[in-house]
């Protein structure tokens, strides 16, 4: 699956639109992660849980947004964006979405 963050790939004819895709995670955040990045706030430096705990659900949200985009046919997705909100206390969702097309 190709994926882009432009409108278009180049040297890619696109052929067929197949509508937008999303993938998206909810994550809480861990006791362990949280009283190291307490620590690390006091001190300064990389909160690597944290680091780990949003590779983690990019990832997955990725994951999420390809299945949906290989149902429908697609074997690209362009205008890929992410975008993260706070949906409880110590926990956030990590949305992805783009454009599912057919390229050739």
């Amino acid at each position: 699956m190709l994926m882009t963050n432009t409108e278009e790939i180049p040297g890619k004819r696109t052929t067929a639109f197949h509508g937008v895709v999303s993938g998206s995670t909810v994550r809480a955040k861990h006791v362990g992660r949280d009283l190291m990045a307490s620590f690390k706030n006091i001190f300064g430096g990389e909160l690597k849980g944290y680091t780990e705990l949003l590779q983690e659900s990019r990832e997955q949200a990725i994951e999420r947004m390809i299945s949906q985009a290989e149902q429908m046919g697609a074997n690209a997705v362009v205008n890929l964006r992410f975008s993260t909100s706070s949906v409880a206390a110590g926990a956030a969702e990590l949305y992805v979405y783009g454009t599912a097309v057919t390229v050739e």
